[in-house]
Parts: structure tokens; C-alpha cells; sequence
């Protein structure tokens, strides 16, 4: 059994495996399963190979493979959104938008099961309707197959971003996380644009909350590089425990625009359109 630290935990706490003096002393969760002995990381990249390697060479990792270059499936993702259900935050949500990635598909099938409206966003945010509405009233016997990647574009709805309305939960799908919040995608940035595009239209505020699922071996001790566009969560779901994370990392408002070519605006449809609307630019 993990010791506990001598300090009263935060009271937002779900976890306290941790050891004093831990880079991750004042958050909750480092896992015992990662065998890291530094607490930093050079670059985001040398992290993510780390992770990729990890689950392949010991066999936690689940199809499709390989693993490298995408949000890695895992062994125990049911028990992992189990887990999540549990959360008061949970039961409360009425529109979630979550990945499309397979790690996360026992949370989409959870929530759809819930009666829960479910928002997917298109690869890239290549389309002006950029988001796909699950609306489990529509989908009656066939929720199953909706939250799949392909049942999604074939019965889900297409919507712009204001469709969305207001978002309780986000579930986002991650290579690594650590107690602070960081989170670590597979490189893309599109997961952290989806968040400050639904920021810009008021559709994520203060009170939505940002979750993952991960196996235990994805969570690091600490010192995930974050920077301004990234998203921290807020929970982390394995499939042995919920870790809530102290907000160590303030959460984008808006797009960062002076981030973004001409040429990626282009292929972005729903951001060029906000953009030529919006007077910050």
C-alpha cells in the first residue's frame, strides 16, 4: 500500500500514492507503475517515443497498432471509464465532447449508454461543420455502433461550433499525463485548437470539466513540458484509480492566433471563419 504523505492531502484529492519530496509533491497520483527516475523530459517527442515503447514492450497496449503516432489504446480502458463514471462531475453532465481515438471508445459507449448528447470532432477541424452530434435519442439501438469512429460519421449529425452549446465534461485522449495536469498528446495540436475554438465561442468555461483515460503506465512522476495552447485535465482515469490534479497550469481562453499560418487557417474552415470575424486578429 502507497504511504501517505504526513501533510494533509487537498481536499480535491482522490489519491495519495506519492513519496516526499517527489517532483509532483503537491498533487496527488504519481504513479508507481512508470519506473521514471527523472521528473523532466528534454522535449515533448522524447516523452511520447518513452510512452510508445513502454506499452509496446510490455504488452499493455491494444489495437490498432502500432502504437506510435497516435492516442495509444490500452489494456484495462474498459475499467479505466468505469472508473470515470463514478465521478459526481459525471453523473451530472448533460454534452460531452470527447476523442475519437480507440482508448476512449468505453467512454463514449458509457455515455451514449447514459443518455449523454456526444460531440466528435472531424480529423483535422477540415470541415466548416466541424463537429459530429451524437444524440442518444436519436440512436436508439444503435449506440454501440455511434460511438465508433466510422458509426460516428455515418449517423452522427455534422454541426458547426455553435451547436455545441454548453460543454460539462471533455474527454480528451492523451500519450501521458502526470499529477500536475499536463497532459501530453500524439503531436498534432488539434485536441488543443477543438478547446480554444469551443473557448472562443463560449461553449468550455471554468466549470467544464477536462478528463483522460490512460493506463498507469502513462502516468509520468512530472515535468511534462506544457506551453500556452496546451490543455491540462483536470482528472485522470486508469484502470486502478482517479486522480484529480491541482490546476498546476492555467487553461488556454482563446485561440492564439499569432500561432496559426495563413495555410493552416485555410485548412481549417471554422477557424478562418471566426478568424475573419474576430477583431483581436
Amino acid at each position: 500500500m502507497a504511504r501517505h504523505a504526513t501533510r494533509r492531502p487537498p481536499r480535491r484529492a482522490l489519491t495519495a500514492s506519492r513519496k516526499r519530496g517527489d517532483a509532483a509533491q503537491t498533487a496527488q497520483g504519481a504513479s508507481p507503475h512508470t519506473g521514471d527516475k527523472s521528473p523532466t523530459y528534454k522535449t515533448k517527442q522524447a516523452l511520447r517515443e518513452k510512452i510508445w515503447s513502454r506499452l509496446t514492450l510490455r504488452r499493455l497496449g491494444r489495437f490498432p497498432f502500432p502504437l506510435t503516432d497516435r492516442i495509444p489504446n490500452f489494456r484495462g480502458a474498459e475499467a479505466a471509464a468505469a472508473r470515470l463514471t463514478t465521478l459526481p462531475e459525471w453523473a451530472a453532465a448533460r454534452r460531452l465532447k470527447c476523442n475519437p481515438d480507440a482508448a476512449q471508445l468505453p467512454v463514449r459507449r458509457a455515455a451514449l449508454a447514459a443518455g449523454k448528447h456526444v460531440f466528435m470532432a472531424v480529423p483535422r477541424l477540415s470541415a466548416a461543420k466541424c463537429f459530429l452530434h451524437l444524440d442518444p435519442a436519436r440512436l436508439r439501438g444503435r449506440l454501440a455502433k455511434a460511438a465508433t469512429i466510422a458509426g460516428a460519421a455515418a449517423l452522427g449529425r455534422a454541426v458547426g461550433p455553435g451547436a455545441l452549446g454548453h460543454i460539462d465534461l471533455i474527454v480528451a485522449g492523451s500519450v501521458a499525463v502526470d499529477p500536475r495536469g499536463a497532459r501530453l498528446g500524439k503531436g498534432g495540436g488539434y485536441s488543443d485548437l477543438e478547446f480554444a475554438l469551443a473557448a472562443e465561442r463560449g461553449a468550455v468555461d471554468a466549470q467544464t470539466l477536462v478528463v483522460t483515460t490512460v493506463h498507469d503506465a502513462q502516468v509520468v512522476r512530472g515535468g511534462i513540458p506544457m506551453t500556452a495552447h496546451d490543455v491540462p485535465v483536470d482528472v485522470v482515469a486508469t484502470p486502478t484509480r482517479l486522480i484529480r490534479t491541482r490546476r498546476a497550469f492555467p487553461r488556454p481562453a482563446a485561440i492564439r492566433w499569432e500561432e496559426l499560418s495563413a495555410a493552416q487557417l485555410a485548412a481549417m474552415p471554422p477557424l478562418a471563419a471566426l478568424g475573419r470575424a474576430s477583431p483581436r486578429r
